[in-house]
This record gives C-alpha cells, structure tokens and sequence, in this order.
C-alpha cells in the first residue's frame, strides 16, 4: 500500500496552514495578480467536483492539458489528481499531426486547453481524434461565436463547482482520502530524439522524491519566488512548478506571453530559474550585442571591471584564489557594473538558475559566473522524474553535468553507459513495448560518459551518436558541436560522420550575432536565408570554425561543412519542442546535403522544400584549409 503522501492531500495541507499567503502569481494585462494558497485550494475543488457531476470522470482516466504556463494549468492536473486520474501534458507548440499522435496514444477523453488556437487546431482533427469527447477552454478571447457541442468554458466549470460544493460538503475530502502515493499522477512524454515520444507513467512518490531530493542539496524557502516560463510538459519544469511548491512554499511566477518573458523576468527577480542552455546563450549573446552599441565611456567602464569579473569566475570554478587587491577590484566592479547588469537581465536576486536539457558552453559558464550569477548545470530525464544530478554551490566544475542527488546512486558500465538508481525512477511506460529493462533498480537514458575522481558525472555523448573511426577511435560528436557552438556566431551544430572518411557539419548561424557582424561590415540582407548563403558570412565562419578545430584532436577535426539556409525548428521536427537536435531526423532529411559534403562538389542544390515555400535552393559546402591542420 502506498503512501497517503500525495501531491493533492500536500496542497490541501499548504491551505490550510498559509491559506492566505502568495503560492501563484500570474502576469496579465501589465498586472502582476496574485493567487493564494487557499485560492489555490478552492478552484481545484471546484473544478474536481464539476469534473466528476458534469463530466463523469472517472478514477484511472487521463486528462491532457495544452497551453503555456497559467495557474489553470495547475488547476486542471491537480483536479485530475485529486479524482485518481492522470495528467498528461501537451506541448502547446505541437502541431496538429503531432496533436493526433499524443491524443490518441494517451486516450484522453477530455483535454483542458488554452485558447482560441489550441481550439482550432483540436477542431482541425476532430475525426482524428475519435476518443475525445470534451475540450474546455480557459481563455474566452475570439471564442465568443463558437458553438461546438464539444466546448466548455472553464469558468462554467467553476462556477458549477460552487453550487455543486454546497449539496457535496465532503465529495473533495473523501476524493483526497482514497489517494494514495503510488497512485499514477501523470504520464510524461520522452524528448523523442530519436523516434516517437514514450509516455512514462509517473506516481506522486517519484515526484515527491524528486523533488525531495533536490531541496535536500539546494535549500529552498518558503515564499521564496522561482520564474516559470519552459512548458510544464516537461518533466523539469514539472517538478519545480507544481511539485516544489508544495514541499517548500516558493511562490510560482508565470509570465504573461513568451515574448514578454524577459520583461518579466526583470519584473519578479526572481531567486530560483530552469532553462535550457539556449535561453543562457541568447541572454548572454544579446548582452554582447548591447555592449558592442554603448558609448564608449560605458565599454571602457565593463572592460576595467570585466577582467576582473573573469578572474573571479575561474576562481570559484577551477579552485583558485585571488589576491587582495583582484578581490577588492571585483567587489567594486560588482558595485558599479555587474550588480547593474544582473538587474537589467532580471538576476539581481538569483540564488541559482539551472540548466537543464543539455551542457552549457563553457563560454557562457564563465560568464555568468564573471557577472555573479550562479548557474549550474543538472541531468536527468524523464524517467528519472526529472533532476537527478546537480552541481553544488561550492562545488560547480565547468564541463561536468554535476554530482548525484542524495539518494541516487551512479555507475558507468562497460561499454560507457550511464546507469543511474534512486527512488524517483519510475520502472512503468505507457506501452509495455517502451519498457526498459531494469536489473536490480538501474536504468539508463542511453547516454555515455565517466565518472571523475571527484564524484561529478561527466558527459560524452549518447550511446548511438559515438563514432569510431578507421583507426578505433572514438568521437563524441556533442563535444565538437559543444565546441563549434562556443562562437556567439553559431547558434547550432550538427556533425556527422559515422561509417565516413571524416566529419563533416551542418551548422545554423546565430542571426543577432550575425546581423549585428554583417551591420557593422554594411551587408545588406532581408532574412536569414540571404545572410546564411552570403559570401562574406561564409568566409566570416570558415574562420571561427577554423579557429575552433585547432582545440579539437585532428581525427575528430570536422573537414567540411555547410551553413544551412534556414534554422532548426520544432515545428519541421528537427528539434524537440525542449529544443534538442533529433539527429536521426536531421541526417534523413539533408542527405542529399550530407552526400554532397564527402563528395568534390562545392555546392550542393536541394529540392522539395514544400512547408518552406521554396522550390530549390543551392548550399555552398566549405572545405577547411589543409595547411590549416584540418585532418
């Protein structure tokens, strides 16, 4: 028998005791509103109860939810929660193909989306989607004139709930009593780098473990403000959106669109952030820019003070120590310049912002680190319900991936695989086709890497990427595309190379970089495709790709490549919608541009570009100059 330790008996308990304390607060029309734990409380009730009169939900069915980060969101999975059914989150980015799959392999019957183009897009399908018999909708805008039979407003929902409340007295107390914490609380979509997303079925102990585990190494306190903005699809966000908050009583802040996130984030400050490495990246590479077009005065200020502010971050990151006199210098630099810059990119009060989803540059590292803004880098997955490694305060190393969770236990087995054991693991798959097999409790996500002497886990790549050359040595394609990308002019990097003579890569150019570079040298471009195929922005690249190789072995050394003339994007399934490469994927589609970087050609011309409205367009491949120590 499970524990009654469950996600909707903790809520009810943060109610009862700071019934009237912050736990939400949502960004809307320019206002900051602020939700509390009784608030909290009361909708979830009252959305349960309409769920179960209104809507016949039943114990063990599964609810999707579709949308950005709002306080219904929550709403929705705890109500699912609290009737004994399971939550399963849809990225709200999905497409409708995409929509199909998930709707259809979950077998929801109700899904609880945003608004007006969540609707539509259901709408869309609806032939598709035969099992689903209900679509509630949050956000009234635009929906004023549809008459669906299969529509409902969530307010209505609520609104039921109260009357329905007052005939049913202990309908949600005696909901709560049956709960128990190996229940199944929500079935959560692998990345699906290679082939169709798995759902994981997690229960209230994988989660609450998780999330115990965590505030174990990294204190959290109560009302203390974390910044919500990666979809709550995913299991990181997941644990520190909904799961957190009821253990430790951080407030929870979203944001009001994603275009306005950055302004938010200045707005709430707040102590606590999740990211992927690509919003540290663009945050850093943005800031670069911004320097490059202040005055001179304020560019003679930061480069006094950023030397110092760089001194420092080696420091605390390789274990070395600084004179008195470097220690006083950056205590007035963080005075006049970094402590500036942390609060005109919403970090003033940051206690640690996490990276999750892949390895940061070590550029970026140093970085925000130089200004005092602590990020370290965690790992794990869905399976593991999340976080499983993480640096520590004191104790962060550049290139690893951090040190085990207490209560999690690591070992690499002998073909480099990362075997990883705790009680957050979840051992159960929507399908019974997706299992893994599990000796003794270890699972691995297929990833390779070493375990150094220090205890940090340190990762190579994953298992199927590894390369072997003519000569039996290994390449780990993530480290020369990690490599590639520490140039703020190169946004992604995909190399490739097995059963080959050599590597070769295609690349994607940063367009702020880039344009800001292409602006001050007077090129004249309209998109990103003419800036990608320029020649002078190709020569500008084959330099930074050639400088870069010189710090990579020469028989990992990429020989060609070629810059592609759109972006990677989810929506053309080249990354997941947490923004990883789907290598696999990648490879199919640009073979043809692949096959013409291991022949003499120089360029090659593409085809069937139909989604992109483009007939056929020519690709320049660069080959690196020999004398230059390109093997």
């Amino acid at each position: 028998m499970g524990s009654e330790k469950t996600l909707p008996n903790l809520l009810a308990e943060r109610a009862s005791k700071n019934e009237h304390e912050v736990a939400l607060r949502q960004k809307h029309l320019g206002i900051w509103n602020e939700i509390t734990w009784g608030d909290y409380f009361q909708k979830v009730e009252q959305l349960s109860i309409s769920l179960t009169k209104k809507l016949n939900f039943q114990s063990g069915e599964k609810l999707a939810i579709i949308g950005e980060n709002r306080p219904q969101w929550l709403y929705s999975q705890m109500a699912t929660q609290s009737l004994g059914g399971i939550s399963v989150g849809i990225y709200q980015e999905s497409l409708p193909e995409q929509l199909i799959y998930y709707l259809n392999d979950c077998q929801a019957r109700i899904v609880v989306v945003e608004d007006q183009e969540q609707v539509d897009k259901l709408l869309e399908i609806e032939k598709e989607i035969p099992l689903v018999e209900h679509i509630i909708f949050y956000n009234k805008q635009g929906m004023r004139h549809y008459k669906h039979s299969k529509l409902i407003d969530f307010e209505d929902l609520l609104d039921n709930g109260v009357s329905l409340i007052e005939d049913n007295r202990h309908f949600f107390q005696d909901k709560l009593a049956q709960r128990l914490g190996d229940d199944h609380a929500m079935i959560a979509y692998s990345a699906a780098t290679t082939g169709k997303p798995r759902g994981v079925l997690l229960t209230h102990e994988n989660l609450l473990e998780a999330a115990k585990n965590l505030a174990m190494v990294d204190q959290m306190e109560n009302k203390d403000d974390y910044f919500s903005f990666l979809p709550l699809s995913w299991i990181n966000e997941q644990v520190l959106s909904s799961v957190m908050p009821l253990l430790t009583g951080i407030v929870v802040n979203f944001p009001e669109k994603a275009h306005t996130v950055i302004g938010d984030l200045r707005e709430i400050g707040p102590k606590m952030l999740l990211a992927s490495p690509r919003v540290f990246q663009k945050i850093m590479s943005d800031f670069t820019i911004r320097m490059e077009g202040a005055s001179w005065f304020k560019k003679k200020v930061y480069q006094t003070f950023k030397k110092y502010g760089d001194k420092m971050a080696r420091a605390k990151l390789n274990k070395q120590t600084l004179s008195f006199g470097e220690k006083c210098m950056y205590q007035l630099g963080d005075f006049l310049v970094f402590s500036a810059i942390r609060d005109h990119l919403g970090l003033a009060r940051i206690k640690r912002a996490y990276i999750a989803g892949a390895a940061l540059q070590t550029e970026a590292f140093y970085f925000f680190h130089s200004i005092g803004v602590n990020v370290k880098q965690t790992y794990g997955g869905t399976e593991l319900a999340g976080i499983a490694f993480v640096q520590h305060d004191e104790n962060i190393k550049v290139e690893s991936s951090g040190v085990p969770l207490p209560g999690t236990e690591v070992r690499i087995g002998e073909d480099g695989v990362i075997y990883v054991r705790n009680s957050s693991i979840s051992t159960q798959y929507l399908h019974e086709e997706d299992r893994q097999t599990m000796t003794d409790g270890w699972t691995t996500l297929g990833d390779c890497g070493r375990l150094g002497t220090d205890g940090h886990l340190y990762m190579l790549d994953r298992q199927e990427d590894i390369i072997k050359d003519q000569n039996d040595k290994l390449i780990y394609p993530r480290i020369v595309e990690n490599t590639l990308k520490t140039s703020p002019y190169i946004q992604e990097a995909v190399c490739f190379g097995k059963d080959m003579p050599y590597m070769t890569a295609i690349l994607n150019i940063d367009l702020n970089s880039v344009g800001r570079w292409a602006d001050k040298n007077r090129i004249v471009y309209t998109e990103y495709s003419d800036l990608a195929r320029n020649p002078q922005v190709v020569e500008f690249i084959e330099q930074q790709v050639t400088k870069l190789m010189d710090q990579i072995p020469s028989y990992a050394r990429v020989k060609k490549f070629t810059i592609l003339h759109k972006q990677f994007s989810a929506d053309d399934g080249e990354l997941t919608r947490t923004l990883k490469v789907r290598r696999s994927f990648i490879e199919d589609k640009y073979q043809m541009l692949i096959n013409g970087m291991y022949s003499e050609t120089q360029k090659v011309t593409m085809t069937n570009f139909e989604k992109e409205s483009i007939g056929e367009i020519s690709l320049q491949v660069i080959q690196l100059n020999m004398k230059q120590g390109v093997a």
